[in-house]
């Protein structure tokens, strides 16, 4: 990996206006799972959960011009923000390696219509996409159809296993968020459903995959943990009120953890989680 590969992808995406450096951190972080990964150039990969494209774009330079990477979303294009994945996508797909991308919105994997030929793809990713299922359910059943679709799955995550004190507020951020999603009929939080490693590796086994290759990769410094605990102290009480069916005990222990986070973020150097990542077949 080089500054100037990092600086490549970075122009493909659209740039952020309040800091242009966060684009240049979320690409470094993406260059390493892809490396650990291990995909080749020339490769077919279907991206699962693909968003705004911060691993697409990784995927697409790395794959070169003879590879082709296939990204699907549920979500619809005016999703996300400051910018939407709509726009991110279209800025992507009008860059130096755009051509190299197709990307399907408002595609369920699940759908009965959504299907590939046996073998289709050298390489399937799922890259920080799977705390935005609905269920554990989902994630096996996800991972159980889209099998006969490739040949290897490369899959990453947050890793809940917190190593240092300075990711304890991040960790205790999605953990609130994942209490209450447990209450809702429907979401459009980040925070849906929470895998821990453990979780994630039996759901794999289940669905029929093989673990050949894991690491953990320090991902601490990137934005996404005080992004979460901003967004999980600003949007508590309505998320709570909206909700309103939630036992009065169970908001109590939301509160409580609240102040605990509230404590947590005046620390020093709060940073993110690390990532859990893995190579299957």
């Amino acid at each position: 990996m080089s500054t100037r590969m990092i600086a490549e992808i970075v122009k493909c995406m659209p740039p952020n206006e309040y800091d242009p450096s966060i684009q240049s951190v979320q690409t470094e972080h993406r260059l390493k799972l892809v490396e650990f990964w291990d995909i080749k150039s020339g490769s077919k990969v279907l991206e699962i959960g693909c968003g705004q494209g911060d691993t697409t774009a990784v995927l697409a330079y790395i794959v070169g011009d003879e590879g082709v990477v296939h990204g699907i979303d549920i979500a619809s294009p005016d999703y996300g923000s400051p910018v939407t994945v709509g726009d991110s996508i279209d800025f992507l797909k009008n860059s130096s390696i755009g051509s190299r991308i197709k990307v399907n919105f408002e595609t369920d994997v699940l759908s009965a219509e959504m299907d590939f030929p046996d073998k289709s793809f050298d390489y399937i990713v799922l890259s920080h996409c799977s705390w935005y299922l609905k269920s554990p359910k989902e994630l096996h059943d996800i991972l159980k159809k889209i099998k006969k679709w490739g040949h290897l799955l490369c899959f990453a995550e947050w890793d809940t296993r917190v190593r240092t004190n300075e990711q304890l507020p991040h960790f205790l951020s999605v953990l609130i968020q994942a209490q209450y999603e447990c209450f809702k009929e429907s979401s459009l939080s980040n925070v849906r459903t929470l895998f821990t490693p453990k979780d994630i590796q039996n759901i794999v086994e289940s669905a029929g995959w093989q673990v050949v290759a894991e690491k953990t990769i320090d991902s601490s410094q990137l934005q996404d943990g005080k992004w979460e605990i901003e967004n999980t102290l600003a949007s508590y009480k309505e998320e709570l009120q909206s909700t309103n069916h939630l036992p009065h005990k169970f908001q109590a222990l939301i509160q409580s953890e609240i102040y605990l986070l509230e404590a947590a973020r005046n620390q020093d150097n709060v940073k993110s989680m690390s990532t859990y990542t893995f190579l299957a077949k």
